[in-house]
């Protein structure tokens, strides 16, 4: 998205080329915009550093250097200097959600999102006003509330996710009656909370731009909703539009790549390149067309993946065994063994390795029970060592290429864990789940009748607004964890217990430890 004004540009997000394995395209495409006039910018604003909003190849060819980045006060210098190595020089550090006045007027306010569990360490949302038209594009952010923006003047136009975005259900290894009913249960959650924010805000305009990636590889196909699949995560913008419409929305904007919307204090008027309706109704013919285009990229990327050369049992011991004898909270939040199975070239032959959290090494599989396991090429593993990537949730994971099975409930641990394969990054994580989970959450509401803890354990959203309770059970609507109120127990994921009891009980059940 780019933002025009008469004090200057802010592009945001450019995102043209695959991202994660070259598994996510943009969709609609992109590709084809003139892009050397939309990188002719006053600032570039990066929300987070994932792959689908941080384009590394494409901010280096064709956006201007000489753009002030508008730059998140992130707790680690990651995206500073992976900017700065595309040949950025120019930053502004904006303070956490202090409003910063540019030149000529513009004004602009940016709200970071700091726990490891926020993107690659770090997610944020941008607010601009110019000449009394506010705008808040809150992309993929999802903060506990957005009174912070709205204590700043009505907002005239809302730019904010609604789809998917994640790796679940899809490559879990479960009946397909049991993927689609855990699918249904997601995109219904996501749409809820989308629904929640856009109350908040109370926007004349709501733009559902952080939509669905679309997949073209072969193999990734399926993933496309154009099946007829209700558990399917990835509704596209059309979707936005009808769902909207059943809970009373009437002032959703739909944008296509090439769309302009312009916004005033009185409303908002688009020009598109294509009906919209129609464009979406052709759905399924221009996915087969970008498909046909885009084949050559992909089979170009897969044919960079492969390292016989690399020793990955030797690397992943060498590059992950000192983070686990460094680690404290993750590897006793994860709590045993994962085990990666890699299939190789071949496509038949498997090597199993094992990631041992209590045993602190890294070694081959020993035919122990283990509660987490993923199954995956050799050659992505290699690609992921041969280039020292220290995100792999931000490479593999949301690729979706790979299979998963689990015993158990969902484990965020895992997954912060293999977020942070850097010394920095790892040591923010301890610290931070240090800091939190000594933290006492002293404060209690009431909620049809219990009464709770006012913070969600998980990442601290307001329960009095995000809480909805059934029968003794809690659900958080921002990520959708559950709890049963009677125990404390997480019925989400392991290591997360909360403080509830009946309202009418006079002694209330002690609080657990998080990591208990």
């Amino acid at each position: 998205m780019r933002i025009d004004t008469a004090a200057g540009s802010i592009l945001c997000d450019p995102w043209v080329n695959p991202a994660y394995f070259a598994s996510w395209f943009p969709f609609p495409d992109n590709s084809q915009l003139d892009w050397a006039a939309l990188g002719d910018v006053d600032y570039l604003y990066v929300s987070h550093l994932h792959r689908d909003h941080f384009d590394a190849a494409h901010l280096k060819r064709y956006v201007s250097k000489d753009a002030t980045v508008l730059l998140p006060e992130f707790p680690t210098s990651e995206m500073e200097d992976e900017l700065r190595a595309l040949g950025f020089t120019k930053f502004l550090k904006a303070p956490n959600e202090q409003v910063v006045e540019l030149d000529g007027g513009l004004k602009i306010m940016i709200q970071a999102l700091t726990s490891p569990t926020d993107g690659p360490i770090g997610d944020s949302s941008l607010w601009v006003e110019y000449d009394g038209v506010r705008l808040l594009n809150q992309n993929d952010a999802r903060p506990t509330d957005l009174s912070v923006f709205a204590e700043l003047g009505h907002v005239h136009a809302h730019m904010l996710q609604f789809s998917g975005a994640i790796w679940y259900p899809m490559v879990y290894e479960l009946p397909q009656a049991a993927k689609t009913a855990f699918g249904k249960q997601k995109r219904d959650r996501q749409f809820d909370r989308t629904w929640r924010y856009i109350d908040d805000l109370k926007a004349d305009h709501v733009f559902p731009i952080a939509g669905p990636p679309c997949f073209l590889d072969d193999a990734l196909w399926q993933f496309n909703d154009i099946h007829g699949d209700e558990g399917n995560i990835f509704p596209d913008q059309s979707v936005f539009l009808a769902e909207y419409a059943k809970v009373g929305g009437t002032n959703g904007i739909v944008l296509l790549p090439g769309s302009v919307a312009e916004v005033t204090t009185e409303g908002a008027s688009t020009t598109h390149p294509v009906p919209v309706e129609e464009f979406f109704a052709n759905k399924v013919a221009h996915l087969e067309e970008m498909r046909e285009r885009k084949r050559p990229i992909i089979e170009a990327e897969k044919a960079s993946w492969r390292h016989p050369e690399v020793d990955v049992l030797g690397e992943m011991k060498r590059r992950i065994e000192p983070l686990l004898d460094e680690s404290i909270y993750l590897a006793k939040g994860v709590g045993g063994p994962v085990r990666f199975d890699l299939v190789g070239y071949d496509g038949e032959s498997v090597e199993s390795i094992v990631v041992d959290f209590p045993g602190k090494e890294v070694r081959p599989y020993a035919d122990e029970k283990v509660r987490y396991r993923f199954r995956t090429e050799r050659a992505l593993i290699e690609h992921l060592l041969h280039i020292g990537e220290v995100d792999w949730v931000n490479s593999l994971f949301l690729s979706c290429r790979f299979s998963a099975a689990r015993i158990g409930q969902y484990n965020e641990f895992v997954y912060a864990f293999f977020k942070c394969l850097s010394e920095e990054r790892l040591q923010y994580a301890e610290g931070w789940y240090d800091e939190h989970e000594r933290a006492v959450d002293a404060e209690d509401i009431t909620l049809d009748g219990w009464v709770v803890q006012r913070r969600c354990p998980h990442l601290k959203a307001d329960l009095s607004r995000f809480g909805i309770v059934e029968g003794d059970q809690l659900t958080c609507q921002l990520h959708g964890w559950k709890f049963d109120m009677a125990s404390g127990r997480c019925l989400t994921s392991v290591g997360h217990k909360i403080r509830a009891h009946r309202a009418d009980e006079q002694t209330p059940a002690p609080a657990g430890e998080a990591l208990s």
